[in-house]
């Protein structure tokens, strides 16, 4: 097995034979081929990645029948938000 760091434990064989039975058996899940194990890119970073345009991230407090119909919508959902704020400030000043 490949290292990880200093002091990652891995699982005896026997845990590894409990574990690769658990995904045999279930029907939701399969265990990567070794292919696409390799093909598999790691995360740049954990945690938000900032947008590259030039928004702002802000918190503000909606109610809760606007973020609950703007999330109903599906993903994209705050981009659309933003849209219409956005056609609300063309008619107002």
């Amino acid at each position: 097995m490949p290292t990880l760091k200093p002091g990652t434990i891995w699982p005896t064989e026997e845990e590894d034979m409990a574990i690769a039975q658990g995904i045999a058996n279930d029907p939701d899940t399969y265990e990567l081929p070794d292919q696409e194990w390799a093909e598999l890119r790691p995360q740049a970073h954990i945690g938000y990645e900032y947008s590259s345009t030039k928004d702002d991230r802000v918190s503000i407090f909606l109610s809760r029948e606007v973020v609950e119909r703007f999330r109903a919508s599906g993903a994209g959902w705050q981009t659309r938000m933003d849209a219409v704020l956005l056609d609300w400030l063309k008619t107002h000043s």
